[in-house]
């Protein structure tokens, strides 16, 4: 297994205009953001009706998601997953209240498609494909990528 260094090197072989880093930077957590919405729009009766906490919050499909999607951050590194965490958290808290005002589910899909018509533009100004087409888990690499590139001290 790659370090979550060797996954951000390859990853910024493809990500050194400035113009498509700034895009990245924008559009990566907004479709994180938005994947997250969506799998919050999934029906969620089963869990809650199963933990019966009355937290709707945890109580829907991302957040069980976003457990095992973690797994994959811890595996790579503990201070990263506990970013992903944050983030992920603060997902899950604006996504529940943007449902409470319009569709979740149409919301998410303007922000995920708004978002990757940005990516496929950066990275055609970037002159190179995007990383995930060589490999998917570049998918998971991209928002570690941008959280370790707008919050480190570097």
């Amino acid at each position: 297994m790659k370090t979550l260094d060797q996954w951000f090197t390859e990853y910024a072989v493809s990500h050194q205009n400035p113009t498509n880093k700034a895009i990245h930077y924008i559009c990566v957590p907004a479709i994180f953001f938005s994947i997250v919405g969506l799998i919050m729009s999934i029906p969620n009766g089963i869990i809650a009706n199963t933990l019966n906490l009355n937290l709707p919050i945890i109580e829907n499909w991302a957040f069980v998601v976003l457990l095992f999607v973690l797994v994959f951050y811890i595996r790579l590194s503990v201070v990263m997953a506990a970013k992903i965490t944050l983030f992920s958290g603060i997902c899950l808290i604006v996504n529940y209240y943007i449902g409470q005002v319009v569709p979740l589910w149409a919301f998410s899909i303007g922000i995920f498609v708004i978002a990757w018509i940005g990516q496929f533009y950066g990275h055609n100004i970037e002159g190179k494909k995007p990383s995930f087409l060589k490999d998917l888990q570049f998918l998971l690499i991209g928002p570690a990528w941008v959280v370790e590139n707008l919050f480190s001290k570097k």
